[in-house]
């Protein structure tokens, strides 16, 4: 697309793409000839298209920027499903296949949130077997589960003041809150007893 400049004098020179990004030998040539005559010396003409580089540098550097924050927001978004992060009290957690991942600054803050939803914590380590063969398990639960909130943490050095508040003695262990109170607990991959606790704290009994 063309842009018209005022060069000196009132003059109106149609510059191209092709001028504007440098151009030919035959542009150049063009561009000259256009201003030929109009008392417009190659200073005018020289300050102008400099001014018009720096303002078209500019809106691609804009344009660039818009770009880059579009891209990160569509990553945050977890667009395929599996993955994707969310915000809880200001920070920043992973949520993956349904299940967002909390520490111990974390958890409450998401309990409280929840108001009147059951939340179910998975307590696990990254070394325990069971542990793992339970989370597939926990993200089916969660995809047909919408009014129930799971999340797991990782029982590590870190987190070992809020695995010491909830009294863990081993994993996996699961324990299930609603209206901020623990309403249920369950030790070991004992799937079965963590579908019947769920179902109980669901239905308030």
């Amino acid at each position: 697309m063309a842009m018209h400049v005022m060069v000196a004098h009132g003059t109106v020179v149609s510059l191209s793409p092709l001028a504007l990004s440098g151009g030919s030998f035959a542009e150049s040539r063009r561009v000259l000839a256009a201003v030929a005559g109009c008392g417009v010396t190659r200073g005018d003409l020289h300050g102008s298209l400099q001014h018009v580089a720096a303002e078209s540098r500019a809106g691609l550097s804009t344009r660039r920027q818009s770009r880059g924050i579009r891209t990160r927001a569509e990553q945050t978004g977890g667009g395929d499903g599996s993955a994707a992060t969310t915000v809880i009290d200001g920070a920043l957690v992973q949520v993956e296949g349904g299940i967002t991942e909390v520490d111990k600054d974390t958890f409450w803050p998401l309990v409280k949130s929840a108001g009147e939803k059951v939340v179910v914590l998975d307590m696990y380590t990254q070394w325990c077997g069971p542990c793992k063969l339970m989370l597939p398990k926990l993200q089916a639960l969660a995809a047909t589960m919408d009014d129930v909130i799971f999340c797991k943490l990782d029982c590590n050095q870190d987190n070992k003041p809020l695995a010491k508040e909830l009294g863990i003695k081993v994993v996996p262990t699961f324990k299930i809150f609603k209206s901020d109170t623990l309403v249920g607990s369950v030790s070991g991959a004992k799937y079965d007893d963590l579908v019947k606790a769920i179902e109980s704290a669901r239905s308030g009994q």
